[in-house]
């Protein structure tokens, strides 16, 4: 199981930006799915963003224009920048990792095989 790491959480106002970091244990982050799902308060954990081994990269539309995943395979570190943050954005912030994800399942959680702890982000009105 590949082991992973989140970091680059914090607050901020609305209309900022902030830049997630996500550590991978293994060289799995060029050839595996890679992901993010957020947990905002009371709420169950959603679908952020995910980037296939592939190249094709998907967002969930209200993040669409905001956010970016990137990731670079060299250092096994996967990024999601958010900028024009909305304080609905509000969430903590889990980076996944699946070898097996499909076209049609890089949205669900059961599709990814590791997590990382989470990162807490929090923009204020």
């Amino acid at each position: 199981q590949v082991h992973l790491v989140e970091s680059g959480g914090g607050s901020v106002q609305a209309g900022g930006s902030l830049r997630l970091s996500c550590a991978a244990s293994e060289r799995t982050v060029g050839t595996w799915t890679m992901a993010w799902f957020r947990q905002p308060p009371g709420n169950q954990r959603e679908f952020v963003t995910a980037f296939r081994w592939t190249g094709v990269t998907y967002y969930t539309e209200s993040v669409k224009g905001r956010f970016t995943i990137s990731k670079d395979n060299a250092k096994n570190m996967v990024y999601l920048q958010m900028s024009s943050l909305k304080p609905e954005d509000t969430a903590v912030y889990y980076c996944a990792a699946g070898g097996r994800v499909s076209g049609t399942s890089y949205d669900t959680e059961l599709a990814y095989t590791s997590w990382g702890q989470g990162t807490q982000v929090t923009v204020s009105s």
